[in-house]
């Protein structure tokens, strides 16, 4: 593995030497699609399979049978995202009721502890429980402005949401299991997704994160209030949060404490941070998020006068300090506020901003600050389109009227 995950000293190191491109990417997906690419039909079209069928059709874009995007605009105006609205995306298919069985009797398995054991959830919801407010963001979220056209689902502003989950957390799973065992450095959690005909270090979805990241991590049951649906990793998701959606690995069955990374595709290949053209496990994995925001409305038109903008704020790892907005592409920037309830550090404030405006054409934009570091204007080019927080790109053309 590499000596050093920094993802800001990676993106210093190959920054210099990838290529530096402009504009919209087209529409591609990774995934095999079985429904019409970048759907942004009405609310009686058709398009949402079976597994998710409860889903509000209106508030999504089809990318994909397994990708599917929130349009921007419904996110809602609550702090927390309907859970109807919630992005898909996954890289194995969903587990139906009859795979899953009783969810009371779903089993995790811990190693890498003093004291090995297995746990039931029902046994997990004895142990200890807590409630976490946390923003779950595809690594790929922004792709779809990359001009290089990266492979994956091209993701705008709508593979995020912020969310409520309730779970055990991981540190009283490790102090009932006698501590974790000595040269630990990972936390690995794997799926129990993966269907028995495929090659585990292929298809099993198992990531390793820094093992600093189980002191805030959960193991949760329950999101927005009702237990996790099959399609949102249920029964039971690991929880990291301030960490990239790929680690918060869905129907978990294994958690174990490793001294490397572990080596299937997932981990050692797959969620890699390298330069346009190139590709290995020696460039950084999609770990903790970066500072992060976007405008919510008005996405296109307003009326002239006063002018309410609002939008939401993210600091990854650390809190959301403070948001500025600038209506001429960032030439001046003025503070915004928060607004609504502060659901702690790993999730997303919403914020307004009010100006008046006369009639003519604006752009828009929003700037987050959080642990002393502020949005970049410009995107960080890699070759798969991740981590993008860059604030131009994120802008918004709105006509006043």
């Amino acid at each position: 593995m590499p000596k050093k995950q920094n993802i800001n000293s990676s993106r210093r190191n190959f920054l210099a030497g990838s290529a530096t491109v402009a504009g919209a990417a087209a529409a591609a997906s990774v995934m095999p699609i079985s429904i019409a690419n970048a759907n942004h039909t009405a609310a009686d079209a058709k398009g949402l399979p079976s597994w998710t069928s409860w889903k509000k059709r209106s508030a999504l874009i089809i990318h994909s049978d397994k990708g599917m995007e929130t349009h921007r605009d419904a996110i809602g105006e609550s702090v927390i995202t309907p859970l109807r609205h919630v992005y898909i995306r996954n890289n194995m298919p969903t587990m139906s009721d009859a795979q899953i069985g009783n969810r009371n009797n779903w089993k995790l398995k811990v190693e890498g502890v003093k004291n090995p054991k297995t746990y039931t959830l029902a046994q997990l919801k004895q142990l200890a429980q807590r409630t976490e407010a946390t923003v779950l963001q595809c690594s790929g979220n922004g792709r779809g402005f990359f001009a290089h056209k990266p492979r994956g689902s091209q993701w705008e502003t709508g593979a995020a949401a912020n969310l409520i989950w309730t779970g055990c957390p991981v540190s009283a799973i490790v102090k009932d299991c006698g501590g974790v065992v000595s040269g630990a450095k990972f936390m690995t959690s794997a799926g129990a997704d993966m269907p028995k005909e495929l090659d585990p270090k292929k298809a099993l979805v198992e990531r390793s994160v820094p093992i600093k990241a189980h002191k805030d991590a959960l193991v949760a049951w329950e999101v927005n209030g009702v237990a996790i649906p099959n399609s949102h990793g249920g029964p039971l998701r690991m929880i990291t949060p301030g960490y990239f959606g790929i680690n918060n690995v869905k129907h978990i069955g294994k958690l174990a404490f490793t001294a490397k990374e572990s080596s299937v595709k997932y981990m050692k290949s797959s969620y890699r941070i390298s330069p346009i053209g190139k590709k290995g496990s020696q460039y950084p994995s999609c770990w903790e998020m970066p500072v992060k925001s976007w405008i919510t409305s008005p996405l296109k038109s307003a009326k002239s006068g006063n002018v309410v903008v609002s939008g939401v704020a993210m600091g990854g790892t650390r809190k959301a300090s403070s948001i500025k907005v600038s209506v001429d592409g960032g030439k001046s920037w003025k503070s915004a506020k928060f607004t609504g309830p502060d659901m702690g550090k790993f999730a997303w404030r919403r914020f307004v901003f009010e100006t008046k405006l006369k009639p003519g054409t604006y752009k828009i934009v929003s700037k987050a600050s959080a642990g002393g570091k502020s949005q970049p204007k410009l995107r960080m080019e890699n070759r798969r389109g991740y981590l993008h927080n860059g604030w131009l790109d994120h802008g918004v053309d709105v006509t006043v009227s």
